[in-house]
């Protein structure tokens, strides 16, 4: 064979080409992710194009022309020589959220007893941040303490009672922000561990146990949120001997955390299927009971596999808190509805502005536990490092 046939050789060497652009560059990210191809570069020049056409007005509507202060809706419309103009409404009326957010945050809590809200939310920061940073120490004693202590002493703080020297605050005056973060946070606190519990129970091998999980998962799963705390107010009673009676709030917060239960049981066992069998072969080879075996080598690795799951049923719990209004209860997003009633404030721009108010509150929330949960996956991320 002779050597012009080797067509495919090449014959001379390739000549240097420049470095490749930085990723952690400007210029090398805008490249990476907005101008790859010639696709990208289409989408990019049109989402552009809408932000040019929408953010203007948006942004005009937001802040520019919005109205900041004041104590009635008159700030909020457009003064004529005639007075004021029913159809020269201005921008946002952020005046409205201005004059209205301690009674967003607090609800119909007493003013002189406030202090106690802010003491409570003081002390959840306190003892939450330390256990939301991984390099801490003494997490065992910091978790016994929020989720143990704390809400025992929440409560008695909260409601009161001559027993602790405080003014009696009953449920029905909380509200807000404050009745949402609670119902949260008793949610997230309850349904983790009974999720894992019902998740192990359904891979049980005791039937009645099994049996047990399966009907509580499909049986919550199967209705909607609204029907579990209908039936938790006016159901719960009935089963209860006579003259004895639970707090409408507490009905809430039992029917919050049995719902999430159900769905964070089934995002627990997605996460223990898909451990390889042999994690548990090589447990039982050390001679490890069931237990040990749970909790050192499986559910250790279940857990980190599902962290989106996890967070995203704690993030449909923290929005779904707003269905409590079918109880009589006002979380943040029912109150600010409440006060569109206001004759004070009777304006077409105060719903509005309510409503982007509580929507940007929700995403605030919820984008800082989506955040949290990507820094846990990276920090978990131990496997098969490049």
């Amino acid at each position: 064979m002779s050597d012009n046939t080797l067509s495919y050789v090449r014959a001379d060497m390739l000549g240097a080409e420049p470095p490749p652009i930085s990723n952690k560059s400007v210029a090398g990210w805008l490249q990476t992710n907005l101008l790859a191809t010639p696709k990208d570069v289409v989408l990019t020049i049109i989402a552009l194009a809408v932000l040019a056409f929408t953010l203007p007005g948006i942004i005009n509507w937001l802040f520019i022309q919005a109205s900041w202060v004041g104590s009635d809706r008159s700030v909020c419309a457009t003064i004529a020589q005639g007075g004021i103009q029913p159809d020269g409404w201005k921008g946002a009326c952020w005046a409205f959220v201005q004059d209205r957010f301690q009674q967003f945050i607090f609800g119909r809590y007493p003013i002189d007893e406030r202090w106690r809200v802010i003491l409570v939310g003081l002390m959840l920061i306190v003892l939450l941040v330390p256990l939301l940073i991984p390099k801490l120490p003494h997490k065992t004693i910091n978790a016994v303490l929020l989720f143990v202590v704390f809400p025992i002493v929440a409560f008695v703080l909260l409601r009161g009672g001559d027993f602790v020297g405080l003014q009696r605050v009953d449920t029905p005056l909380w509200g807000g922000m404050m009745v949402t973060l609670i119902l949260s946070f008793v949610g997230i606190a309850v349904s983790f561990p009974f999720g894992i519990l019902l998740a192990l129970g359904r891979r049980s091998n005791m039937p009645i146990v099994k049996m047990f999980c399966v009907i509580f998962i499909e049986v919550i799963r199967g209705v909607p949120l609204v029907m579990v705390l209908f039936m938790a107010n006016v159901m719960l009673p009935l089963f209860l001997p006579v003259g004895w009676t639970i707090d409408n709030f507490l009905r809430a917060v039992v029917g919050v955390a049995l719902f999430a239960s159900a769905y964070m049981a089934e995002v627990i066992r997605g996460g223990l299927q898909a451990i390889p069998k042999g994690q548990a072969e090589g447990a039982d080879s050390l001679g490890l009971s069931y237990w040990q075996k749970t909790r050192l080598i499986i559910l250790p690795q279940a857990i980190k596999v599902v962290i989106p799951g996890i967070v995203n049923t704690f993030i449909g719990l923290f929005k779904d808190t707003s269905l409590v209004s079918i109880i009589g209860m006002f979380d943040l997003l029912n109150i600010i509805r409440l006060n569109f009633a206001d004759t004070t404030w009777i304006t077409p721009m105060t719903p509005l502005t309510g409503l982007v108010f509580a929507g940007f509150v929700f995403w605030i929330f919820c984008f800082g536990m989506s955040r949290y949960s990507a820094f846990m996956e990276r920090h978990l991320d131990t496997g098969h490092k490049r």
